[in-house]
């Protein structure tokens, strides 16, 4: 699997990320929408608190990396990979 976030591929670029905390005090929001630019795929998109996009990750890879979870567990286990998975780039936007 290849996460991708901003259209980098992590295969080709090495990521850091923000520790779990401080992508808590960053994040405002994850929404999930429709990909614009590929139908029938879905995003969640991540917002800071001046609503400004962050980062995006693929829907679909990230219920897989998440793995066999309940139903009712599948958004918290779903929003803990994406706060774990923050660029620290994201601090500059």
């Amino acid at each position: 699997m290849e996460l991708v976030i901003e259209g980098v591929e992590m295969s080709e670029e090495k990521i850091k990320f923000l520790s779990f905390d401080e992508a808590v005090r960053l994040v405002a929001a994850i929404q999930e929408e429709e990909d614009i630019e590929q139908e029938n795929r879905r995003i969640l998109t991540v917002y800071n608190h001046d609503d400004r996009e962050l980062c995006w990750f693929d829907y679909e890879e990230v219920v897989h990396a998440v793995g066999d979870v309940s139903k009712g567990d599948l958004k918290e286990a779903v929003q803990n990979y994406i706060l774990s998975h923050i660029p620290d780039w994201a601090l500059e936007i």
